[in-house]
């Protein structure tokens, strides 16, 4: 398994309309073969920045989302509201307290 982590900043202005894109592909981005868990972060301090962070089967399978259809779409109304490039990061899960 595979941790995805990433970090979109926005302009002020596009806030309302990534939370309502974000809500529209929710589900279907969690329900995406081979995604196994979906959160949504923003920061406390500064509004505009957002995180997604998800946990995928493989890199494999985390490619192949990012080859979708749904990926496409998603990202295409997505990255013309950004207010900074942004950042992401694969990591390998290590371990976990409850």
């Amino acid at each position: 398994m595979i941790v995805r982590i990433v970090k979109l900043t926005f302009k002020t202005e596009n806030i309302v309309s990534f939370e309502n894109i974000f809500n529209e592909s929710k589900h279907f981005i969690r329900n995406f073969e081979g995604c196994n868990f979906l959160e949504l972060y923003q920061d406390k301090n500064n509004p505009t920045i957002f995180f997604t962070y998800s946990y995928w089967d493989s890199e494999a399978a985390l490619d192949a989302y990012r080859h979708s259809d749904l990926f496409t779409s998603v990202w295409a109304k997505t990255k013309v509201l950004f207010a900074d490039k942004p950042e992401a990061w694969t990591v390998n899960k290590n371990e976990t307290l409850n």
